[in-house]
């Protein structure tokens, strides 16, 4: 997760499966470098691999995400709903202006 191009990888199977030659295709990447962040994010349960004929298709771990969401809500739910409500109540002071 702390890696730009692991998140974006993870965007990118967020919306469909995707094999390593249709990701390729997003980034500059080796395909030794590309193997190595699918790995990572593997190992970590972040995304899952499903073998088709000679085909690898990758996808997200639609459990896992959930679970890093219902984190991420429990860590900074408060402080996000804060901002959101500081930022609405500008909007409004600027429309009142």
């Amino acid at each position: 997760m702390a890696d730009d191009s692991r998140r974006e990888i993870l965007l990118l199977l967020g919306k469909k499966k995707m094999t390593p030659s249709e990701l390729s295709g997003h980034f500059q990447f080796t395909p030794p470098a590309l193997s190595s962040h699918l790995r990572i994010l593997r190992n970590a349960d972040l995304i899952t691999e499903q073998r088709l004929g000679k085909n690898r298709y990758y996808s997200l771990d639609e459990r896992k995400s959930l679970e890093m969401i219902d984190f991420f809500e429990k860590m900074w739910g408060y402080k996000m709903n804060s901002l959101k409500e500081f930022i609405e109540n500008k909007e409004r002071k600027k429309k009142h202006e």
